[in-house]
Parts: C-alpha cells; sequence; structure tokens
C-alpha cells in the first residue's frame, strides 16, 4: 500500500513538476524486483490518476489565464482573436479528433502532455474529452512500462 500511495504522490509531484521523472521512477521499482504482475496494475493506475491530476491543474491554470488583463488585450486584436476562434473551433468541433491527440501525448509522451494540457485549458477543449484521454493514455503508458519493464528483466537476469 505504502508504494501505491508513493506512486501516486510522485505522479502527481511529476505532472506538476516536469523535472521529476515517474518512468525513471517505475523503472527502478522494476529493477528493483519491487513489482509483481499483479502490483503493475495497482502502480499504473496510481500514477495514472496522480498524472491526471496534474495534467488538471495546469489545464485549469491555462484556462483562467484566458481572464487576464494580457490575455484579453492581446484577443482584442484582430489577429490573435482570428486565430484563438481558429483553433477553439478546431478543438470544440471536432472532439475525437481532438482527443486522439491527447490520448497520443498521455500514451506516447509527443507531442509533450504538459504543453498539451495548457494548450487544452486555454481552447477550452471539453473537460468531458480531455480527462478520460489524460487518464486512460497515462495508465496504458504507466502499465506497459511496468509490465515491459518486468518481462525484460525476467528475460535477462532470470
Amino acid at each position: 500500500m505504502t508504494e501505491v500511495l508513493t506512486t501516486f504522490g510522485l505522479g502527481l509531484a511529476s505532472a506538476l513538476i516536469p523535472l521529476i521523472n515517474i518512468e525513471i521512477y517505475l523503472s527502478g521499482l522494476v529493477a528493483a524486483q519491487r513489482v509483481g504482475p499483479g502490483q503493475s496494475v495497482a502502480l499504473a493506475i496510481a500514477s495514472g490518476v496522480g498524472q491526471t491530476i496534474g495534467k488538471i491543474v495546469w489545464y485549469e491554470i491555462a484556462s483562467r489565464s484566458m481572464e487576464s488583463a494580457w490575455v484579453k488585450k492581446k484577443l482584442a486584436q484582430d489577429k490573435w482573436k482570428l486565430s484563438y476562434q481558429k483553433w477553439q473551433l478546431r478543438i470544440q468541433g471536432r472532439p475525437w479528433y481532438a482527443g486522439s491527440i491527447i490520448f497520443a501525448a498521455a500514451f506516447l509522451g509527443v507531442p509533450p502532455l504538459l504543453v498539451l494540457a495548457v494548450v487544452a485549458g486555454s481552447l477550452r477543449m471539453p473537460r468531458s474529452v480531455f480527462i478520460p484521454m489524460v487518464l486512460v493514455g497515462r495508465i496504458g503508458r504507466f502499465y506497459l512500462i511496468l509490465a515491459a519493464g518486468g518481462s525484460l528483466y525476467d528475460i535477462l537476469f532470470k
């Protein structure tokens, strides 16, 4: 239980502070032989939930920044306003497209999920698209790291 809570906390911290790397931590657990087959699921969920909460924080910061005087001043200019509206229509009008980009970033790490969380918040991507795609993508990514890492360790060292 302690490892699950620690993993959740590090998942959250790594989502908020890019210098903390949850993938290295999970790989370290595998290398230290601290992850059994059943634990992979629990640890993947814990790290995925922590990461998702952290990305929601970035999303909300970006979303609320759209109300700042500086952003409002920028969006009052025709060039900025047209560009923003164009991207907002792309996101709002095509939830499968927007969701697939977020899922790819969450699962593959490309483009960086932190950047896309900020973009999604500033464009006001629906939370009903953003949150599940981040959660499922992150859990899948972390489970793959844990399961594949454990299998590779077994092949190489047992």
